[in-house]
């Protein structure tokens, strides 16, 4: 089930669209020096733009990927950029490490607050609208008499 948090889905792709513009300049703007870093945050950018504009959302651009299958995307890429410059040796670098730690907390807590979903509105979908009279009699006539 998808997760109904208070950012609406399109503020949230609008957020990923910054997001992946960010990584694939940030190793120019805080001159990260190891090549890995370099590598994955350009790699990392380039993944939230796709996944983002292939995404089945209203700031999808191909609408190729359900909105399930972002959430967990979501998830995985939230857990990577923590864990990438522990994996990557890339720790001891403080700009890179304080980017992805940074970034990687942030999109774990906007991915949990996002409404993937819009809510129902019984109005809106013909539920909850009182039936249409039958007979030409008063809807509930008759009741009266019981």
């Amino acid at each position: 089930m998808l997760r109904q948090g208070p950012i609406p889905a399109p503020v949230h792709g609008l957020i990923e669209y910054v997001a992946g513009a960010f990584f694939i300049a940030a190793p120019f703007i805080f001159g990260y020096v190891n090549g890995w870093a370099v590598g994955i945050s350009i790699a990392v950018g380039v993944a939230i733009l796709a996944i983002t504009a292939a995404t089945a959302l209203p700031t999808g651009l191909v609408k190729l990927i359900p909105a399930s299958v972002h959430l967990v995307l979501d998830f995985i890429l939230a857990a990577f950029l923590i864990a990438a410059p522990f994996l990557f040796g890339f720790n001891t670098e403080s700009a890179a490490l304080a980017v992805f730690l940074v970034m990687g907390v942030a999109h774990l807590l906007i991915t949990i607050a996002t409404r993937f979903r819009e809510p129902r509105h019984p109005e809106a979908l013909g539920e909850g609208a009182p039936a249409p009279p039958t007979g030409g009699r008063r809807a509930g006539a008759g009741a009266e008499r019981l």
